[in-house]
């Protein structure tokens, strides 16, 4: 007489355990691959967020160069490195300062900085105050700055020693050796009408 046997036999079990822990594999696979797939675009965007961020502020910067007035002549000191002038700063504190004496570079931690003093109008007689510092960018090896100017038919130059202001400036970031960014040059013009009485 033949017994009937309700229930999974020892192999079935095992079967069943065995597809179970591959589908845990599986999802537990698939959840990795997606969280550094998150935290890799994660990254890329913030890296591409604060080279926008230094984009749209050198390109403000270099548009609200201020051209200079009969009394207060035109600043700027453009090297193949670095440039310094007046402009406007944009206005993200409650401080009155709106225009600024403002320096690009890159310094010695292979930062891009910008330096700033509120600009006189006047002869100081005192000390002039240490210019504040703001990193705009790490890792980066050096700039590489041109001027394009009407002088000797046009054309970049890498220094602007001339009277007036360039048509337009043109900022090169390199990256540090090994770094996988690559940003577009920054063009901007400058303003280009010389203003004839202080505001």
């Amino acid at each position: 007489m033949s017994r009937r046997e309700d229930g999974f036999t020892l192999l079935e079990i095992l079967v069943a355990l065995v597809v179970l822990g591959f589908l845990v594999v599986g999802l537990t696979e698939g959840v990795h691959f997606g969280l550094r797939a998150w935290e890799l675009q994660a990254r890329m965007i913030g890296r591409r967020e604060d080279l926008d961020a230094v984009d749209r502020t050198l390109r403000r910067l270099i548009e609200t160069m201020d051209p200079g007035t009969l009394d207060d002549p035109l600043t700027l000191q453009g090297s193949p490195a670095s440039l310094a002038f007046t402009a406007e700063l944009p206005m993200t504190s409650p401080l009155p300062i709106r225009r600024a004496d403002v320096g690009v570079g890159v310094d010695a931690a292979h930062r891009l900085v910008l330096r700033w003093t509120p600009h006189l109008h006047a002869v100081r007689f005192d000390p002039a105050p240490a210019p504040r510092t703001s990193e705009l960018l790490r890792g980066v090896d050096r700039l590489e700055v041109a001027y394009w100017g009407a002088a000797a038919g046009g054309g970049w130059q890498n220094r602007w020693n001339q009277a007036g202001l360039p048509r337009l400036i043109r900022i090169r970031v390199i990256f540090v050796k090994g770094d996988p960014r690559h940003w577009p040059d920054i063009v901007a013009a400058p303003m280009r009408d010389r203003i004839e009485e202080e505001y």
